[in-house]
């Protein structure tokens, strides 16, 4: 299963890298914002992806957090 892998990888990142990938991801949700407004989008089911990446690299950055504390 690709999401179980995904997290695993999210995981074992340390914290810079996560929010590098963070970053990442928002600016590609932009970018298919912009593309599916302007109908340029084929896939638009990536936008959904997109935007469940985001919630599970914030989710690990929370778990990291707490678990420091």
């Amino acid at each position: 299963m690709k999401t179980k892998t995904y997290l695993e990888d999210l995981r074992s990142s340390s914290e810079s890298e996560l929010n590098e990938k963070l970053v990442a991801a928002k600016k590609e949700l932009f970018n298919l914002r912009f593309q599916n407004a302007t109908n340029q989008l084929e896939n638009t089911s990536r936008i959904k992806e997109v935007r469940r990446n985001i919630a599970r690299i914030q989710t690990v950055i929370t778990e990291k957090a707490n678990s420091a504390e």
